[in-house]
């Protein structure tokens, strides 16, 4: 089966500024591909690029069979969009914005009706159909953005970070709405910044100044980190983090919750007996032992410590 989206060396640039510096992808059908990274890490320039709102620099895509570039429009009609701000109006209905968006995507009475219901029924929009978006609570609104980019049954679904507005109850509520349609066959291509979204997704690129620093699974890019992981647990984590950051080999280190994550080289001899002797050494009390990566390990090993090296370079 032919991916979804494939593209080659795609790169932006707006006029000094290289958003996108060369891109290489392969997204298949029916899957959650995730984009990850920071703010001008270029998650939504790429998006853009490849829905055909944006032409590349350089570079090619394919999407869903149309080169993005010279389809742009074939591509359109298959996809659907939904931004990171409420992109909808706020002095329409919620009924009224889905007839509206039903009547841009061009189908008739008959079709209007049947989607604009099928979708306030799947998307538990009923209880206020007939109120004005504005009034809307962030998961409410939310949920009528998608209900909106899906009217049309689009065969691929852009999201660009859609649930920085909304609680956590509402964003696991979205996400089950995600895999629903990826189970119907629809392709979901999403950007973000939260690591515990990222870890829903099939398969994840780690963005990192218009690059793509790492990609895989969430699974396989844990088992890969270029680094090692040392935990450590004391009853005085501001002591043991100043001796972690007195150690030459230590590039990063990370509070979570009770728990220090030291990140160090691969090639580290024996990391968690030379830690715990240091620990020692300073008369402090520390649990440490050698741990699997978490996808945040993940991102500070392939974005920060990837630019500390080639800075040092």
């Amino acid at each position: 089966m032919t991916a979804a989206i494939s593209a080659r060396g795609l790169a932006r640039h707006f006029g000094p500024v290289v958003a996108v510096a060369g891109i290489d992808l392969d997204i298949p059908r029916a899957s959650i591909y995730g984009f990850l990274g920071p703010n001008g890490s270029g998650k939504s320039t790429t998006l853009r690029m490849l829905c055909g709102l944006l032409r590349p620099t350089r570079g090619s895509a394919t999407v869903l069979g149309h080169d993005v570039s010279r389809q742009a429009e074939a591509v359109r009609r298959k996809l659907g969009y939904m931004t990171q701000r409420f992109s909808l109006w706020d002095d329409l209905s919620v009924t009224e914005n889905l007839d509206f968006m039903a009547r841009i995507q061009g189908l008739d009475r008959a079709g209007r009706r049947a989607h604009v219901a099928d979708r306030i029924d799947r998307y538990q929009l009923g209880a206020f159909a007939g109120r004005r978006a504005g009034t809307l609570s962030g998961g409410e609104r939310q949920r009528l953005a998608l209900a909106a980019a899906t009217l049309h049954d689009p065969e691929l679904l852009l999201l660009d970070e859609p649930t920085s507005a909304v609680d956590p109850q509402s964003r696991r509520d979205f996400w089950e709405s995600l895999f629903a349609l990826v189970g119907r066959g629809t392709t979901i291509l999403v950007s973000t910044h939260y690591m515990d979204e990222a870890e829903r997704c099939h398969r994840l690129a780690i963005l990192d100044c218009g690059r793509i620093a790492a990609e895989g699974t969430p699974k396989d890019l844990a088992r890969d980190i270029p680094a090692t992981v040392i935990e450590v647990e004391s009853d005085d984590l501001a002591r043991a983090r100043a001796l972690l950051a007195e150690i030459g080999e230590v590039q990063s280190i990370a509070q979570l919750g009770t728990r220090l994550h030291a990140l160090l080289p691969r090639e580290a001899v024996e990391p968690e007996r030379r830690l715990r002797e240091a620990m020692v050494a300073a008369g402090l009390a520390a649990s440490v032992e050698r741990v699997g990566a978490t996808l945040e390990d993940v991102f500070v090993a392939a974005t920060r410590l990837r630019r500390d090296v080639q800075a040092a370079a």
